[in-house]
């Protein structure tokens, strides 16, 4: 019987070491080696100080910023700790209430705007804390934007198409255009 508690107890050390201690170091150490951005949270760093991540949405509610998709984070919108979709189905009442809702947000903050809303502005996503937002969606909101900022259309516009990130590999995915990033960028404008 000791000779099986022996063997138990130096399986248990080892794995432990093995699976607890040596492979997290391994695979921190290759990742932070050939991958630093990404293993460090894909941050976005202004003047050295991080101001958010390319991989999480933040909100954005100022007529001068672009907003990206709704969150459907509790308590508090893009909260990462709590990812999760809404879960209302597309007969929910609740979800016709969202995205009526949201609709009339827009038109307000926009009332000259009649071009139909795009749908990633009217709905959230799966996880909650979508970044990014469809092209169509940008150029949506680009007259409030110049609007608010006392700029051109045409240069909101110009800078909306130089954040457009294509298909990944060229197939997979849609266009799209990362919120934080964008709205960056028009910062350093002024």
């Amino acid at each position: 019987m000791w000779n099986h508690m022996k063997s138990a107890i130096a399986m248990l050390v080892f794995f432990t070491m093995v699976t607890g201690l040596a492979y997290p170091v391994l695979v921190t150490g290759l990742a932070q080696a050939f991958f630093p951005q990404q293993a460090n949270g894909s941050l976005i760093l202004r003047e050295g100080k991080p101001v958010g991540s390319r991989l999480i949405g933040q909100p954005f509610s100022s007529p001068k910023y672009f907003w990206g998709r709704l969150s459907a984070t509790a308590p508090y919108p893009y909260n990462a700790a709590n990812s999760s979709g809404s879960n209302l189905g597309p007969t929910n009442p609740a979800l016709f209430a969202e995205v009526e809702g949201r609709i009339k947000a827009l038109r307000a903050a926009d009332p000259g705007n009649s071009a139909p809303v795009p749908v990633d502005l009217a709905t959230s996503s799966g996880s909650g804390l979508d970044p990014d937002i469809s092209p169509a969606a940008a150029y949506y909101q680009a007259s409030r934007v110049a609007r608010a900022r006392h700029l051109s259309l045409k240069r909101v516009r110009r800078l909306i198409s130089r954040h457009i990130t294509g298909r990944q590999f060229g197939v997979l995915g849609e266009p799209r255009v990362n919120v934080l990033e964008l709205n960056l960028a028009l910062d350093a404008l002024h």
